[in-house]
């Protein structure tokens, strides 16, 4: 699976971000709340996919995903 940036919606106030361990400047990134916690009813197949990936691969090929505001956060 490709570790390409997933845009955030703009309304997210908070965004949940997974930096490659290997590749910089590539992440995946998921609309969340303050807490980290992204609904995961409200992404789409790929976006799913790609989020459950990131999360199994904390530690292999991602970084401890960590919470930003969605305003600032780099598209």
């Amino acid at each position: 699976m490709d570790a390409t940036p997933v845009a955030a919606p703009q309304s997210a106030p908070f965004v949940l971000c997974f930096q490659s361990l290997y590749h910089a400047g590539k992440r995946l990134v998921f609309p969340c709340d303050r807490q980290g916690h992204v609904n995961m009813d409200s992404l789409g197949y790929r976006a799913l996919n790609n989020y459950l990936y990131a999360r199994t691969l904390i530690g292999r090929e991602f970084g401890w995903p960590k919470v930003e505001s969605g305003n600032s956060s780099p598209r």
